[in-house]
């Protein structure tokens, strides 16, 4: 159900902080100390989402192999679903039918929707970027489109997300400092194309976050954020990490990054990632994440536990009476032991992949429960000691 802002009564709530004429606002509500973590309430349309947050992955409208109502039972607040992906199969005008994505897969919490650029810049047959967007030919039947910042609005406008995400430049690792310049100026470009576009459509559901771009050059990534934050956007991404770059630039880069983003506004760091580097992210101050890593590496066998993971496949668990993590208390743990897993995933059988995903998607929402726990009790740095303390191999 979608809060009375979105249907055009004036506003936010009064008793939160409002960062924009949107029906989002956010409010931070602790920060730890010793840190740089920090827990708040994103409210939008269609619910609140308490930060910090994961947000698995639903590129089809679907987050592969699991229901949205087995979402809501453990604690999901907000998935991601894919501009590109949506725009090609089923399409807009079969979403509009249902009012949007939310209708389409009933799924009644916030969505928020990329702009579909790393996806033209990932999958598409032949794409060839211009300052007017992304002319490319679908991965899927080879069909022309133009991506452009304006188009990318009104896609995402019309799948109803309550997060909407500016069209930019997706660039590769490593890329040189001018190629690196290059994209970031478009982004800029194309972000003030997205905002009046969102503001020429006057919708306050929809809210839309900028992303910083510059690659893995500080002065480009200071430059990025210096020329979007004046445009008061509601919230702020951290773009184009996660990208094959060693994990200690990855971590240099976006903690430098983040500091450069407004402070009372939603972080937002992109692809990221595995527990480690939320937990390390978090301590940077970093609100939300994104990763296909709990989905897709369910479906290749390996399951995320206090220790660590493990490879479900190996020949040790042919026997192993226990559940995957004795501390869990999801579905799969509940139920069913590493032997029957094991057997399953062996077996290729379909349920192999629902009972993984299951468990990791549930291992990542506890995981950001008890990290917003611990700030909320001023002692993440403890939480996070204790974290790599118990990351050992099981």
């Amino acid at each position: 159900m979608e809060t009375p802002c979105s249907s055009g009564s004036p506003g936010p709530d009064p008793a939160g902080d409002p960062t924009g004429p949107d029906c989002l606002n956010f409010r931070i509500t602790a920060v730890s100390s010793g840190s740089k973590a920090r827990a708040g309430i994103l409210r939008t349309a269609h619910g609140d989402i308490h930060t910090p947050v994961f947000m698995p992955v639903g590129t089809l409208g679907t987050v592969k192999g699991i229901t949205p109502e087995e979402l809501e039972s453990m604690g999901v607040e907000v998935i991601l679903g894919n501009t590109y992906h949506l725009y090609l199969r089923p399409g807009t005008d079969i979403i509009s039918l249902f009012g949007g994505l939310h209708g389409f897969m009933n799924w009644k919490r916030p969505i928020l929707t990329d702009s579909g650029g790393f996806q033209v810049f990932s999958l598409a047959k032949m794409s060839k970027i211009t300052d007017e967007g992304y002319a490319f030919s679908s991965h899927i039947d080879g069909s022309k489109h133009l991506l452009t910042p304006e188009n990318t609005v009104d896609i995402q406008a019309h799948l109803n997300a309550d997060i909407m995400m500016c069209l930019d430049q997706c660039i590769a690792y490593p890329s040189d400092h001018e190629s690196a310049q290059n994209a970031s100026d478009v982004t800029t470009r194309w972000a003030i194309r997205c905002l009046k576009r969102k503001n020429e459509l006057n919708i306050q559901k929809n809210s839309l976050f900028g992303i910083v771009q510059g690659g893995m050059y500080p002065d480009l990534r200071r430059r990025s954020a210096e020329e979007l934050v004046p445009l008061d956007f509601p919230g702020y991404a951290v773009g184009g990490l996660s990208v094959g770059e060693p994990k200690n630039l990855m971590y240099e880069i976006g903690e430098s990054t983040l500091t450069l983003l407004p402070d009372g506004k939603p972080r937002y760091v992109m692809g990221v990632g595995t527990p480690a580097d939320i937990v390390e992210m978090v301590g940077f101050g970093a609100d939300m994440f994104d990763c296909v890593m709990p989905t897709r590496n369910a479906r290749n066998g390996q399951l995320f536990v206090n220790s660590g993971t493990i490879n479900i496949s190996n020949a040790r668990f042919r026997t192993d009476t226990r559940p995957v993590d004795e501390d869990c208390t999801c579905y799969t743990c509940r139920h069913y032991s590493r032997a029957y897993l094991h057997h399953l995933y062996r077996s290729r059988e379909l349920l192999s992949y629902r009972l993984n995903t299951l468990h990791n998607l549930d291992y990542y929402t506890r995981l950001m429960k008890r990290i917003r726990n611990a700030i909320e009790k001023e002692d993440f740095p403890a939480f996070k000691r204790d974290f790599y303390r118990k990351r050992q191999t099981p």
